[in-house]
């Protein structure tokens, strides 16, 4: 079975959608959606954490796929009490538990959830 995607058609070029913060209680942490489906949510985009930016101090658990590039900098996972650095990457299903997060110098990511 085919699955349709609705993400819009793009060719390269710089990416030019607003930073928004991910929710409420994401202080230094921002979101750039380069792409998305409407219908189902998916999308494609830019994380990055501002030095000293923290998630809050819960596990994290979601219930769709997640893909997670470090692009930049590091990101601590506080609960392994393990640092990720630039060229790592995450594949993460349904309901994985994961941070919570704190990148002391920042970090940029590129997202993709499905």
């Amino acid at each position: 079975m085919t699955r349709i995607l609705n993400k819009p058609e793009k060719e390269f070029h710089h990416p030019a959608g607003e930073w928004q913060q991910p929710g409420p209680k994401n202080n230094g942490i921002w979101d750039q959606i380069l792409a998305q489906d409407a219908g189902s949510g998916e999308a494609t985009l830019l994380q990055r954490y501002e030095a000293g930016a923290a998630t809050p101090p819960e596990t994290i658990a979601h219930e769709y796929w997640e893909e997670v590039m470090i692009l930049s900098g590091e990101l601590t996972d506080l609960r392994l009490g393990q640092t990720f650095t630039a060229g790592m990457y995450a594949c993460r299903p349904p309901g994985m538990k994961h941070g919570p997060y704190r990148s002391e110098s920042g970090c940029s990511m590129l997202v993709f959830i499905r």
